[in-house]
């Protein structure tokens, strides 16, 4: 049965449709930029007019989604990072079960990491039983390229976008060089294959870690890793890497897609 459509109403939803994929392309860039951007160099990077872009920040603005400091300050606001908070915390409330089960089990700090721009940030964390252990705080951010839990993540990517995610990672953390990007690529392949990331002491002296990546229902990545210090970890890999291993094949159906 064919139906009769008003043409302005069509055009209206297209219209629309192009207004919403062109502020989340003003939002996706500003992700990448947390120290904030000029409309210029927005409209440089959306590929759109710097008269339009200032109309969608002052859009965006108006529902707390950026903040408009002035003419070059642009960056996401407070209500985009409630919205980003709640659902991080809906996979954190899942995932955290597991999680304490996982930490009683090892012993050990265990960490729930997700990616954002080129960092991990932890967003959840069982700390260890022992008198020495291995905790960072959570919102703390971390290197995507010399983490156990930031190597994982990057496994879940085609080796053309871990790339721009590792230069990413090596603009937000310059302390972190990378040491042999080659050796990094070739053992990324290997996580793919494996699941399994490692950082031995890459990050901090002292301290290694194995971590896993999977992707949620939104097909976002969200890693978890066991950081120890170094000499009990190289008593305990194998063990861990068995553990976490059947840790993720649980989890796979509680939060993956």
């Amino acid at each position: 049965m064919h139906e009769l459509k008003d043409p302005e109403e069509k055009n209206g939803a297209q219209g629309g449709i192009q207004v919403i994929a062109r502020a989340a392309s003003v939002l996706r860039t500003l992700e990448n930029h947390p120290g904030g951007l000029s409309l210029g160099q927005i409209a440089k990077s959306v590929g759109l007019a710097r008269s339009t872009v200032q109309r969608i920040v002052a859009a965006l603005a108006a529902e707390d989604f950026v903040i408009a400091a002035g003419p070059g300050d642009v960056r996401i606001g407070p209500g985009l990072v409630r919205i980003a908070a709640s659902v991080a915390s809906n996979t954190a409330d899942l995932i955290r079960p597991h999680l304490r089960a996982l930490g009683d089990e090892v012993g050990e700090t265990v960490d729930l990491a997700v990616l954002s721009g080129g960092s991990t940030v932890f967003v959840d964390q069982v700390p260890g039983r022992h008198r020495l252990v291995a905790v960072s705080a959570v919102g703390e951010r971390f290197p995507l390229h010399c983490t156990a839990n930031g190597k994982a993540i990057l496994a879940c990517f085609s080796a053309e976008d871990a790339d721009e995610l590792i230069d990413k990672s090596l603009a937000e953390h310059p302390d972190f060089p990378i040491r042999n990007r080659a050796r990094l690529q070739a053992e990324l392949e290997e996580i793919r294959k494996t699941h399994l990331a490692y950082d031995l002491e890459e990050h901090g002296d002292g301290i290694s870690a194995i971590g896993i990546a999977l992707l949620d229902v939104f097909g976002r990545p969200i890693a978890v890793s066991i950081p120890t210090p170094s000499q009990r970890f190289d008593e305990q890999r194998a063990q861990l890497a068995t553990q976490l291993k059947a840790f993720r094949k649980r989890i796979r159906t509680v939060v993956s897609r």
